[in-house]
Order: structure tokens, then sequence, then C-alpha cells
């Protein structure tokens, strides 16, 4: 079996100097969507038409098992394809699909293909308005004759709602005869693929069809509001997924997986959470309201308040996040550890237990187990030129308001008292304070504002 991917339009209705096949839907470019499908599919041949932007294209989707193939000018679908003959599989079906119709389900290109074993076969809907769209023309007894283009249909014929939604699986070893016979005497001047259909019918070959289980598995995006109703159709696809998988979702309409989110038993997301790349969420975590997290994994237990910010970062088993976190890459918590209302952490490893609950910056440290970091707290990891390492051993209790000047470490159980600036390491089981003698100075008057 061969794929033929068309990719080669420009978008005009995009407005954009992005090639309109790598605008991104849930997180992906259109056509890296369909070029997953049509691997599962596991073809002889995988064929990429490509014209306007077409380096930019091959950059972003280059992969060993793509043949590229350029179409230019770009002359209609019909022409496409003809330019892609040449690198085919000369035998079984090739099946057509579009660069920019992203969510069309592997399952129902394989009742397409079922379909085309003996003949051609072509994927239809019926739509409620067809405006736009080729309309497929059957005689009495329900056999399919042609397609007419939306331009070139009758006012009869418009009035038709069973539309060519442009897929479909041909016979290779006819194709190199139909295309050669293929004519732009219509209203655009292009050379339709569509028209093969009435030249097979012609030839006595059956056209038969294949319908998807809905009408969101073939839209198009042609405009920026095309692609906006196409990115809340996948979401809502996703949220369908992850709720039949058990995970409980406060309002399906309002989550956003830009990537792949994985997720255990029993877990809860709530309203306007944004997955990015890859997300790991084991059993009964929770996630507020309105947090983001990128290639993530989320511990079992583990509980993130409102508008929490992750990426790349571990959180263990029953941690505490947030609210108005931030876990920034090559965080790496341990099991039970609370990290509070604004509070950073960057490249920094926490044992169990450990906690920083207020306004904290913590960069480049590793922090053993039970240790309390007081508000205000911040490591100084950066001299202006490089980073250096903070370590706080077990059991260690930093006080309020303390800088740590990397790099140092302070030992087990050593207490900080709040305000220290700490530049030598600190002793285990000891206090250690940083702070000038207060002073109280009798009979001092404040100024007074000078009057003019």
């Amino acid at each position: 079996m061969n794929i033929v991917i068309l990719a080669a339009g420009q978008g005009k209705r995009m407005h954009s100097n992005l090639p309109k096949v790598l605008h991104p839907v849930a997180g992906k470019a259109l056509l890296s969507h369909v070029i997953d499908t049509a691997r599962s599919l596991s073809p002889e041949r995988l064929c990429i038409v490509h014209g306007h932007g077409g380096e930019a294209v091959r950059t972003a989707t280059a992969a060993p098992d793509l043949l590229w193939v350029l179409q230019e000018p770009q002359l209609g679908t019909g022409h496409a394809l003809m330019q892609a003959l040449p690198h085919l599989a000369p035998a079984g079906t090739t099946l057509v699909l579009y660069g920019d119709v992203p969510l069309t389900r592997a399952e129902t290109l394989q009742r397409l293909l079922h379909a085309a074993r003996d003949s051609l076969a072509v994927l239809t809907v019926e739509l409620a308005d067809p405006a736009g769209y080729g309309r497929i023309i059957r005689n009495a007894a329900g056999d399919v004759t042609r397609i007419v283009e939306q331009k070139d249909a009758s006012p009869e014929e418009r009035a038709i709602r069973e539309i060519n939604t442009g897929i479909m699986a041909l016979p290779t070893e006819r194709l190199a005869e139909w295309l050669g016979r293929l004519s732009n005497d219509n209203a655009q001047q292009e050379y339709y693929l569509t028209d093969i259909v009435g030249m097979a019918v012609a030839d006595g070959l059956p056209v038969r069809t294949a319908h998807p289980q809905s009408a969101t598995e073939v839209l198009g995006v042609n405009s920026k509001v095309q692609l906006a109703e196409l990115e809340r159709a996948a979401q809502r696809r996703i949220a369908d997924q992850l709720l039949e998988q058990g995970v409980r979702l406060a309002d399906p309409a309002r989550i956003d997986v830009r990537g792949e989110l994985i997720c255990g038993r029993d877990v809860f997301i709530d309203v306007n959470c944004v997955f990015e790349g890859r997300v790991v969420l084991d059993e009964a975590v929770e996630v507020g309201p309105s947090c983001v997290l990128k290639n993530a994994r989320i511990g079992s237990g583990a509980r993130l308040a409102a508008f929490s910010h992750i990426e790349e970062a571990v959180v263990g088993p029953d941690g505490v996040i947030g609210p108005f976190a931030r876990l920034r890459p090559g965080t790496e918590l341990g099991p039970g550890v609370h990290v509070g209302n604004f509070v950073e952490l960057k490249n920094s490893r926490f044992a169990a237990q450990s906690k920083a609950n207020h306004l904290a910056y913590v960069g480049d440290a590793v922090v053993g187990s039970r240790v309390n970091i007081g508000a205000g707290t911040i490591t100084c990891n950066y001299d202006g030129a490089n980073k250096f390492q903070t370590v706080i051993e077990d059991d260690a209790f930093i006080g309020s308001d303390t800088q740590l000047v990397a790099p140092v470490t302070v030992g087990r159980g050593a207490t900080l008292g709040a305000g220290t600036t700490l530049t030598r390491d600190a002793p285990p089981d000891t206090l250690t304070l940083s702070r000038a003698r207060q002073t109280s100075i009798a009979g001092w008057k404040r100024p007074q504002k000078i009057k003019k």
C-alpha cells in the first residue's frame, strides 16, 4: 500500500508566514498528525507532496521513512498526485490524505481501505451545510457516478448534502492511465483528482464509499477561524478519551493537552489546565485550576494547587505544590515534599518530607530530608558567570530571609537564624547567625518635613 499526503497548499487565508500544514493543533503540526496516522497503517511507501514553504515543511517533519515530492506550480489535486506517481509501488492500493486534515482516525481509514480492495473508494460524509465541498452524485440505484465541485455544480447538485472529503483509496495500477486523462477544463482550470471517479465508473469499476464516525474527522483548515474550531474539536476528543479512561475533569471544555497526557486511576483535573510535551500523572493526583505542566511527572497522591507551573520536573508521591509555585527544569522532589506559594525551584533535588512553603528561590541545590526552608530564603547560586551548588543536609532548619551564598553546605541538623547571610559552611547541629546587634537609641527623633 502507498500513502500520499497532499501538503502543497499555500493557505492564503491563514494570513501567516508559517506554512499552513505547520500550524499546530493540540501541540503538534497539522501535517505531523496526518503523518502519524499514516504510519499507523504501515504503508510500503509514504510520500508527501509539498509546495509552498517546502523547505520549512521538510525540516519540521523530516524522517527517513518519508518520500518528498515538489509540486511546482500547484495545478490541483490531480496534478499533485501526478508528481508522486513515479515514487509509488506499482501494485496494491494508493491512499490519498491531506496535510491540513489532522483528525481522521486510523480505524476510519482501515474501513476505507477495506472498501477499496477491488474498487475505488471515497470517504464521504453528510453535512448540514455542505457549501464549499464537492458533492457526491449518485444514480437512482444509489451508486456513485461522479463528484462535482462546488463551483461547477448546478443548483440541484448544490442542494446535495453528501460531500467528498477528498480522502480516497485507488488501485495504483490504474492511476497512470486515469491521471493521464485528466483535464483542466473547469471553473478553476485545475486538474481535479475527483474526476477519476467518473473515469472509474466509465471503465466499469465499482465506486464504493466509507464514512467517518463524525464530521470532525474530516475537518480541514483554510483560516485561523477553522484552526480554532479544529483545536476545540481535538481537545474535546482528548477530553472524552480521558473521561473514558476514568479521569475526572471539572469541565471537559476547559482543558488543553498539547502533547501526551498519561493518567493513572482517580486523577482529577480542574479547569483551564495546560499540558505540554509528555506529562504523566500517577494515581490519585489532583491538579488545581490554571496549572501548566510541561514534560513533567507527578507522583501518586500529589496535589497541585492553582496556578502552579511545572516544567521538566518530577514531583514525588504525596507532594503538595502551590498555589503559585514554579518548578523549573531539573527539579526532582521526593515523597511528601511541600512547595508553597511564590516558591521557585530550579535544578534542585529535595529528599522526603522537606518544605519550602513561602516566597523562596532555591536553585542548583541538594536538599536532604525533613528540611524546613523559611520564607524569603534564596540560594545565591550565580556569580554573573558560573553556577555553584548549595547543599542542605537532613533535618536542617533555614530561618526566614536567609541568603545561602554558594558554594556552601548546611550541615545535618543545623539551624540558620533568620536574616543570616551564609558565606561559609554551617556546622551540623549548631545555630549559625549572621546578624548585626540590635540597638535601641533613647530620645531619637524622627526627622520632620521642612515647611516652605
